[in-house]
C-alpha cells in the first residue's frame, strides 16, 4: 500500500487511472508514481469506461492522452464528467494540440493539462490535487445525504413525539372548560373542583406539556441548523446533555425523585447534540411509561455516563445508559426492539418507531444501543460512543488491478 492511499478511508476514491493507446507509456507511469498512487491503466476510451462502469467509485482520478485510435481523449473526458462527476479529469497532451486542449478546458471537460512529455514534479502536485478535490466531492455528497436522511427521520419522529404532549394539554384543557361554572356578573371565572387547586394544577400540567412539545420542536430546529455546520460543529459533554433533559423533560408528580444518577465517567458527544436529546428524553419516556404500566415498588431510573465494554471482548467505551427497574422485556420482543417498529405498549399507542430512531441516531454517529432486559429485571438502554481517539483502520478494500 502506498503512502497516499493509506490515509484514505475505506468507502473513498482512491485510483489514478491512466488511458493510453501505447502499453509503454502505461508501464512507465506505473512504475514512476506507483510508489505514491494506486495506478489502473487502460488502453483505449472503451476500455477506460469498462473499468469506470465496474470501479467507479474506487477511480479519483482520470488522466488520459489525447491521440488514441477510434475515440480520443477529449471524448472520454465529456463521458466523464456527465457520468463520474467525482473524478478529477486531466489531459496529457502534445503542443501540436493544444487548440484542442485548450477547447477542452473552455467546455469545462477537464480540470487541468499536463504537456507531453510528462514533468514529473508537476504531474504529481496535480495528481495529488485532482484526488484531493475528489475525495472532498464524495465526502460532501455522503455527508449531504446523510444530513438529508437525519432530517428526515428526525422530521417524522419529532411529528409523532409532539403529538403525546399535545393531545395531554388538550386532555386539561377540555377538562378545565367541563369544570367552568356561569359566569357571574363580576367577570370572575369560576371552576367546579374535585379538591382544591385542582384546576390550577391541570393548568400547570397543561404548560409543562406544551413546554416540553416546544423544547422538541426547537430541537429539530437546532438539528436543522446543524445539518449546515461541519461534521461534529455543537458537541457537548455527556453530562450537560443530561442536565438538558432533566431540565425540559416534563416529569409528572414526584417522577423526578425516581432518578438516579452516576457520572463517574462523563465524555464528550461525537456532535449532533439535538439529535442526543432526543434520544435521551425517549428513553426517559419510555422507562417512566413501563413503570407506570406496571408499578414496582420504589422505581427507579438509573442515568449512568461510564466506560464500559460492550461485549467482554472489546474495549471500554464511553457509553450513557438509562435503565430501569420495571417489568423488563419478553426475550421475543427484545431481540427485535430497535430495528423493527415493534413495541410492547401497542395497545396504548405505542409504535416502537421512538427506540428505531434512537438505533439509526447512534449508528449514523459511529456508535451503537444495546437493550439488556428480561421479565422481571428492569430494562437497560445503553448508548456506545465511537472512542474519542482518532483509531483509523487501514484500507480493507482491495486496490490490485481492476
Amino acid at each position: 500500500m502506498n503512502a497516499l492511499s493509506a490515509t484514505l478511508l475505506p468507502g473513498l476514491p482512491f485510483a489514478v487511472l491512466m488511458v493510453d493507446d501505447e502499453a509503454q507509456a502505461c508501464k512507465w507511469f506505473s512504475r514512476l508514481y506507483g510508489d505514491e498512487f494506486v495506478v489502473w491503466t487502460a488502453g483505449g476510451v472503451d476500455e477506460a469506461l469498462d473499468i469506470l462502469a465496474r470501479r467507479s467509485a474506487d477511480v479519483g482520478v482520470l488522466l488520459t492522452d489525447f491521440r488514441m485510435p477510434r475515440r480520443d481523449g477529449v471524448e472520454l473526458l465529456g463521458l466523464v464528467r456527465r457520468e463520474h462527476t467525482h473524478v478529477g479529469r486531466l489531459l496529457a497532451s502534445a503542443y501540436a494540440d493544444k487548440a484542442v486542449a485548450m477547447s477542452a478546458v473552455n467546455e469545462g471537460q477537464v480540470e487541468h493539462i499536463l504537456e507531453k512529455p510528462l514533468d514529473e514534479a508537476l504531474t504529481r502536485q496535480a495528481l495529488r490535487r485532482s484526488l484531493a478535490g475528489s475525495v472532498q466531492r464524495v465526502q460532501d455528497s455522503l455527508l449531504a445525504a446523510d444530513r438529508a436522511v437525519a432530517l428526515r427521520e428526525t422530521l417524522g419522529f419529532l411529528a409523532h413525539e409532539v403529538t403525546t404532549p399535545l393531545a395531554t394539554v388538550r386532555g386539561y384543557l377540555g377538562a378545565i372548560g367541563q369544570r367552568h361554572l356561569a359566569d357571574a356578573e363580576d367577570a370572575v371565572a369560576r371552576f367546579a373542583q374535585e379538591r382544591p387547586g385542582q384546576v390550577l394544577d391541570m393548568i400547570d400540567a397543561a404548560r409543562r406539556r406544551a413546554d416540553y412539545a416546544q423544547s422538541l420542536v426547537t430541537t429539530f430546529l437546532h438539528s436543522a441548523r446543524d445539518a449546515c455546520l461541519p461534521r461534529g460543529a455543537g458537541s457537548m459533554m455527556a453530562g450537560a446533555l443530561l442536565d438538558a433533559v432533566l431540565r425540559t423533560y416534563p416529569f409528572e408528580g414526584d417522577e423526578s425523585q425516581w432518578i438516579v444518577q452516576d457520572r463517574s465517567a462523563d465524555f464528550e458527544l461525537p456532535g449532533r447534540r439535538d439529535l442526543l436529546h432526543l434520544v435521551v428524553c425517549t428513553l426517559v419516556k419510555n422507562a417512566l411509561q413501563a413503570m407506570h404500566a406496571h408499578p414496582p415498588t420504589g422505581p427507579r431510573i438509573g442515568l449512568s455516563l461510564v466506560q464500559k465494554a460492550p461485549r467482554a471482548e472489546d474495549r471500554p467505551l464511553p457509553c450513557l445508559s438509562v435503565s430501569d427497574n420495571g417489568p423488563g422485556i419478553d426475550a421475543t420482543v427484545l431481540s427485535r426492539l430497535g430495528r423493527e417498529p415493534v413495541t410492547t405498549r401497542g395497545a396504548s399507542g405505542g409504535t416502537g418507531m421512538g427506540l428505531l430512531f434512537c438505533h439509526r441516531v447512534m449508528v449514523s454517529l459511529g456508535g451503537r444501543l444495546m437493550i439488556e432486559s428480561s421479565p422481571g429485571t428492569g430494562t437497560t438502554i445503553m448508548l456506545f460512543f465511537p472512542a474519542t481517539v482518532d483509531a483509523r483502520e487501514s484500507r480493507s478494500q482491495s486496490q490490485e488491478s481492476p
